[in-house]
C-alpha cells in the first residue's frame, strides 16, 4: 500500500459510474463527514471511541490503538496509523479499507461512497455512535438475525466492559438501536432445513453448537427474552430440545419457554438436565470448548419430556397487525403449493393427469417453471405412484422431452416408485416413510406426491371415498402422518379421480366432482381440476381453487411435440367457442321435447325417419297423437332445429331425423385401467340435407359442421 495518502479537498469534480449527473468530491466528502462515526463503524467494526477519537488496530480492521481518526473540529476525518506512518482524509481511509488505489480507481471509490450514502439500510447500528457506548469498549461479538430465506432482520452486538458483558440490538427495518417489535429467532435458515432444533440461552451458545454441526437457536435477549414478544412459529412441527444454562435464570428461562412451546404444535419437546459436577453458568458453549461429543450427549443426556397441552395457538389482532416478518416462500409460485400445503389434482380417468404430473414434477426437480407455475428452487420430490408398472414408467420417463443440461437435477431430485399395490394404512405409512428415508435427508424433502389417491386409500370400516368422515380421518392420520414424519413444511400433492365434468357441474362447481369433496376441500390449500372442454379435441383446461392466494385464471394446455404447453388466448377462445357451441346446442334441444328424444335415442343407436318417429312415440312422453307429432316436426324442420341424414335411409324420401350435436355409438369401447369401467366410444352424426324455409324443398347442406337456424327460430 502506498504511504503518500493525500487530502482530496482540492480534487477535481468526478463523475461516478452509476450517476450521469456530475457531483463534486466536496459534496461527497461533506455528506460522509456528516455521518462520520457511522461510516467508521461500518468500515472498521472493531474500532472504539475514546476521548473524542476513533481507535483501531490498523486499516485492515484489527483490534488495537495504532490507527487514530479525528472525530471533531477542522481535522474531522483525518487519520494516522502510528505503526506504519500512513494517513490521509476520510476518502483515503475508505479507499485503503477496500484496497483501492486512489489514483487509478478514484471514480470507483467515489461511486462506492455515494452508493453507501444513498442506501436505505446500513449494517451498522446508530447505537454505537451514542455517548452511552463510548465507554463500553470495542465490539467483542456480533450476531445477525435472518429470516428463513436469509434476509437480515436485526443484529445483536456484544461488549465486555469492566462492569460485565452487555448487548445492544439493532433493528434493520427501523434503523434504530432496539429489538424489533416481534423478535425473531436466531438461525432461521438452519431451522427451516432441520427436523430437530436445540434451543439455548444466548447467541454465543447457539453459534457454538451450529459450528459443531448441530442446528441451534436462541431468542433475542436470552434468559431475559419476553416469550410473548418472540415469534416462535419457525419451531412448529420441529423436535425441540431446550438446553438451559446452569443457573437459576437459565432454569426459569427453560421453564417459561417450554410453557410457550407446548401449545405451538412442536413435534416433541424436552428439557435437558445439566450433567452433575458442572460449574454455575455452564452452558452449551462451554460444552463445545470442553471437547464434548455434542451428538452423543444430546442422545444420552437425562431429559424431562414436556407433553403438549390441549391449548391451541391464538394471537391478538394487534399481534397480527404488528407482525412484519416476511411471508414464507412458496414451494411453487404463485401460491400453487405453499409450505405445509396440500394440493389435489383432480380429473376424470384417462384425461392425462399422470402424464402432466410426471412432466410437472420433472420441471420442479430441475427448478424451472412449468405452465406458468414456478418452483422456488430445484425441489427434492418423492413420488409414490400406484398405476404404472416399472417398464411402462421407464418408457414414459425416457420420453421426457427435457433440456439435457438440466437432466442431472431431475435424475437426483426426483424419486419415483413403480406401481405399488398397498393401502396407506398404519403399515403403509411405515413403508412409505422408510422408503423416503432411504433416498433423502428428511428435512430436505420439498414435495411428497401420491398418485392416485384412490389406489392407496384406507377408508377404515366404511371404505368409501365419498364418506367425508372417513376421508377426513385418512387425510389427518395417513397423509399428515407421513408429512410430519418426514418434514412438516413439505408440500403434498394428491392426484385424485373425479367423475366426468358435466355442463351442470361445470356451471355450478366443478370441484364438487372430487370424490370426498367435502373433506378434501376443507383440508386442501389448492385444488386443480383438469378436464377436456371438448371431447373431440386433445386440449385440456386447468381450473384452480386457492386457499392461500388470489384466484388464478383458467389455463388451456396441450401436449405438443412431446411438451406440455399453455395455449395462446386465441386457441383458448377457439376451445371456448367449440364448447360454447355444444352448450348452445344443448340449450336449443330443450326448445322442444322431440329434439331431446331424437338426441337421446341416437346415443342408444336408434335413428328415426319422420314417419317412424310419429308411429313409435305416439301418445308417449306427453307428445300427443301421430298428427300432432308430425305437425310439430314440420315446424321444427322449417326452422332448422331438425335436419336430415340421407345415408343409410334409402327407403326414406327425406332420411333420418338429425339434431345439432347428435352422436351415435360405435362398436369400439374404452376400458378404464383403474376402475375397469367399460365406456362406449361415440361418433358425430352430421346432417346431409335440410328443409328450405322458402319452398319446403329438401336442399343439400353445404357445411355440416355449421348449424344454421332460420329467422324466427331463435330463443
Amino acid at each position: 500500500m502506498s504511504h503518500d495518502w493525500k487530502d482530496f479537498n482540492d480534487a477535481r469534480t468526478q463523475t461516478t459510474p452509476k450517476e450521469e449527473a456530475t457531483i463534486s468530491v466536496d459534496e461527497i466528502k461533506s455528506l460522509l463527514l456528516g455521518r462520520l462515526r457511522e461510516a467508521l463503524h461500518y468500515l472498521l467494526p472493531a474500532g472504539v471511541i475514546r476521548n473524542g477519537k476513533f481507535h483501531v488496530g490498523d486499516i485492515h480492521g484489527n483490534k488495537g490503538d495504532s490507527l487514530v481518526v479525528e472525530l471533531n473540529g477542522t481535522k474531522a476525518g483525518q487519520w494516522h496509523d502510528f505503526a506504519t506512518g500512513e494517513g490521509g482524509d476520510v476518502i483515503a481511509l475508505w479507499a485503503g479499507v477496500h484496497g483501492k488505489d486512489t489514483r487509478s480507481q478514484f471514480p470507483d471509490v467515489i461511486s462506492a461512497i455515494h452508493e453507501w450514502l444513498g442506501s436505505p439500510c446500513k449494517p451498522v447500528p446508530k447505537h454505537v455512535l451514542s455517548a452511552e457506548t463510548e465507554d463500553l469498549g470495542p465490539v467483542t461479538g456480533k450476531w445477525d438475525y435472518q429470516d428463513a430465506d436469509g434476509n437480515l432482520i436485526a443484529c445483536v452486538y456484544r461488549y465486555d466492559p469492566p462492569s460485565g458483558k452487555q448487548f445492544r440490538p439493532w433493528d434493520v427495518k427501523t434503523r434504530r438501536n432496539r429489538a424489533p417489535e416481534i423478535r425473531p429467532l436466531y438461525n432461521q435458515p438452519g431451522i427451516k432445513a432441520a427436523n430437530a432444533v436445540v434451543l439455548v440461552e444466548g447467541e454465543k451458545a447457539a453459534q457454538a453448537l451450529i459450528d459443531a454441526g448441530v442446528c441451534a437457536t436462541t431468542a433475542m435477549n436470552g434468559a431475559n427474552a419476553p416469550t410473548d414478544k418472540t415469534d416462535w412459529s419457525p419451531l412448529a412441527g420441529k423436535h425441540v430440545i431446550i438446553w438451559p444454562d446452569h443457573d437459576e435464570p437459565g432454569f426459569k428461562y427453560a421453564e417459561s419457554v417450554a410453557a410457550r412451546l407446548k401449545t405451538l404444535g412442536v413435534a416433541s419437546l424436552a428439557v435437558l438436565a445439566v450433567p452433575n459436577g458442572k460449574p454455575e453458568k455452564w452452558d452449551a458453549a462451554d460444552a463445545v470448548l470442553e471437547g464434548m461429543d455434542i451428538g452423543a450427549f444430546l442422545v444420552s443426556a437425562t431429559r424431562a419430556t414436556v407433553a403438549p397441552t390441549t391449548a391451541i395457538p391464538a394471537f391478538s389482532v394487534g399481534h397480527y397487525l404488528d407482525d412484519d416478518t416476511p411471508m414464507p416462500s412458496d414451494i411453487v409460485a404463485p401460491r400453487i403449493l405453499t409450505p405445509g400445503g396440500l394440493l389435489v389434482l383432480g380429473g376424470a380417468p384417462k384425461v392425462g393427469k399422470s402424464d402432466l404430473l410426471i412432466c410437472w414434477l420433472a420441471y420442479m426437480a430441475a427448478g424451472i417453471p412449468f405452465l406458468g407455475m414456478t418452483p422456488a428452487r430445484p425441489l427434492k420430490i418423492f413420488y409414490l405412484q400406484a398405476e404404472i408398472g416399472y417398464y411402462y414408467l421407464r418408457e414414459r420417463l425416457k420420453k421426457l422431452n427435457f433440456d439435457p443440461n438440466l437432466m442431472p437435477l431431475v435424475r437426483d431430485n426426483l424419486v419415483v416408485t413403480p406401481q405399488v399395490r398397498m393401502l396407506l394404512d398404519e403399515g403403509g405409512v411405515e413403508k412409505m416413510v422408510d422408503t423416503i428415508l432411504g433416498h433423502f435427508v428428511p428435512s430436505e424433502v420439498d414435495v411428497i406426491v401420491i398418485d392416485p389417491l384412490r389406489n392407496v386409500y384406507d377408508g377404515g370400516k366404511s371404505g368409501s371415498e365419498n364418506d367425508n368422515s372417513a376421508m377426513l380421518a385418512f387425510l389427518q392420520d395417513r397423509i399428515e402422518g407421513v408429512r410430519h414424519r418426514i418434514n412438516p413444511n413439505a408440500g403434498v400433492i394428491l392426484a385424485h379421480h373425479t367423475k366426468k365434468i358435466t355442463k351442470k357441474l361445470l356451471e355450478e362447481d366443478p370441484f364438487q366432482g372430487l370424490s370426498g369433496a367435502g373433506s378434501l376441500r376443507s383440508f386442501y390449500t389448492t385444488g386443480i381440476i383438469m378436464f377436456r372442454p371438448d371431447e373431440s379435441r386433445s386440449i385440456k383446461q386447468l381450473m384452480f381453487e386457492l386457499r392461500n392466494g388470489e384466484g388464478l385464471e383458467n389455463k388451456y394446455v396441450d401436449k405438443i411435440d412431446g411438451r406440455w404447453r399453455e395455449l395462446e388466448l386465441e386457441s383458448a377462445r377457439l376451445v371456448n367457442k367449440d364448447y360454447g357451441q355444444k352448450l348452445d346446442a344443448e340449450r336449443r334441444r330443450k326448445h322442444d321435447k322431440i329434439l331431446e328424444i331424437i338426441f337421446d335415442e341416437a346415443r342408444k343407436g336408434e335413428l328415426y325417419t319422420s314417419s317412424m318417429f310419429c308411429q313409435v312415440w305416439e301418445h308417449k312422453a306427453e307428445l300427443g297423437g301421430r298428427h300432432s307429432i308430425r305437425d310439430r316436426i314440420e315446424v321444427l324442420t322449417s326452422k332448422g332445429y331438425i335436419k336430415f341424414v340421407k345415408e343409410g335411409a334409402a327407403r326414406s324420401r327425406n332420411g333420418f331425423l338429425c339434431v345439432e350435436g347428435m352422436e351415435t355409438p360405435t362398436d369400439k369401447t374404452d376400458i378404464d385401467p383403474v376402475t375397469g369401467e367399460i365406456t362406449t366410444i361415440f361418433k358425430r352424426l352430421l346432417p346431409t340435407h335440410f328443409r328450405s324455409p322458402s319452398d319446403g324443398g329438401l336442399m343439400p347442406v353445404e357445411d355440416p359442421e355449421v348449424w344454421i337456424y332460420h329467422e324466427g327460430a331463435s330463443e
